[in-house]
């Protein structure tokens, strides 16, 4: 069996500490309790397609425009990205700069679109 690299060491690492939570859930929480869906990924990722209701902050962003974007550290908030990687690594960061209440969405956009949950384009 192949070694994990040192990003999906990473990963491994940053999953310890956050919350994973289902597509399902996530898109209850968002209708329901107004959780921010927020898109990690690349904008032309995001331009070819997103979870419907979803917000724009890539990864190479989201520190620098998080506060301006949601101000309010207890705002539940829920990150997703292609697999589930990179959004585990936003969501441990947000944490680190004091949110409260993030979760990384299991699986990703390929989980969301798997679970027939509707999506947009830009």
């Amino acid at each position: 069996m192949e070694q994990p690299n040192r990003f999906q060491k990473l990963v491994a690492q940053a999953k310890q500490n956050v919350t994973e939570i289902s597509p399902a859930d996530a898109r209850k929480e968002a209708e329901e309790k107004g959780a921010v869906l927020i898109d990690v990924r690349e904008e032309s990722d995001w331009s070819e397609d997103h979870a419907k209701g979803a917000q724009h902050l890539s990864r190479g962003v989201i520190e620098l425009e998080i506060e301006e974007q949601i101000p309010d550290v207890k705002k539940p908030i829920i990150c997703y990205c292609g697999g589930g990687s990179r959004s585990a690594l936003v969501a441990e960061s947000l944490q680190k700069m004091g949110y409260e209440n993030v979760r990384s969405m299991a699986g990703g956009l390929r989980a969301w679109k798997e679970a027939g949950l509707p999506t947009a384009e830009s």
